[in-house]
């Protein structure tokens, strides 16, 4: 069994398209959607269509929440960009969307198994952001019984493998490899270079494994998008992968 992660896709259809191509250049056709879709300065609306279209195994994650529910004066402008945009229909099928989700073995969540705010291979204090220890990530994936955990929201590709041999997968971002952020604490992530990540799991005798993935796509075109709808700090992250 082969099947390819996404995640925090951020209405960035050029990179999404890209890591279309770049799995069916590989023959893989199932996949994974572990949230955060559409909240973003770029292309919400068509981003959703696509989505939709796609019909992947998908969770909500905390921008979808906060999209549907946040009151306007409340939302960050990436939250209100795509707010704005989209359609009722396309707010059901956000509404539909599981916080978390089980296949199996598979356990697909956004942040944490209780939180979609909280990160789950890194840990964000007062010092910043690390990764997290063993021991944090061990804590944070609690009893679940699921082989595969798959989880997002930091945008940082990291793959941990615990001591009971659960395989705890992140894939990165398809749609922005760098931010900032106040919460928890104020911090940077920075992937160091624009390109869209994935990754691809497999199912062996042997239990799962992991691949972590990068794509060019043209980030250029993303960076005018941003820029064009008055978001600088995104344009830099998309056209470079750094603050």
């Amino acid at each position: 069994m082969r099947l390819a992660i996404v995640s925090d896709i951020h209405g960035n259809l050029l990179a999404l398209e890209a890591v279309l191509a770049d799995l069916r250049s590989r023959g893989i056709e199932r996949v994974l959607d572990l949230g955060d879709l559409l909240s973003g300065p770029l292309q919400p609306e068509q981003t959703c269509d696509r989505l939709i279209e796609l019909d992947w195994p998908t969770i909500a994650g905390n921008h979808e929440r906060q999209i549907l529910h946040d009151p306007p004066e409340r939302m960050g402008a990436s939250d209100r960009h795509a707010a704005e945009r989209l359609r009722p229909d396309q707010r059901d099928w956000l509404r539909a969307l599981p916080p978390t989700r089980r296949l199996g073995e598979v356990l697909m969540v956004h942040g944490t198994p209780d939180s979609d705010l909280r990160s789950f291979l890194e840990t964000v204090d007062a010092a910043g952001i690390r990764a997290a220890t063993p021991r944090e990530v061990a804590e944070r994936a609690g009893a679940d019984d699921a082989r595969l955990i798959l989880c997002g929201h930091t945008h940082t590709p990291r793959i941990v493998r615990l001591d009971d041999g659960r395989l705890i997968v992140n894939p990165g971002s398809v749609g922005l490899q760098a931010y900032a952020s106040e919460l928890p604490h104020p911090h940077k992530v920075d992937n160091g270079s624009p390109h869209a990540r994935y990754a691809i799991v497999e199912r062996t005798e042997a239990g799962w494994s992991a691949q972590l993935h990068q794509v060019d796509y043209d980030w250029e075109a993303a960076a005018a998008l941003a820029e064009r709808n008055g978001r600088p700090d995104w344009a830099k992250a998309l056209a470079t992968g750094r603050m």
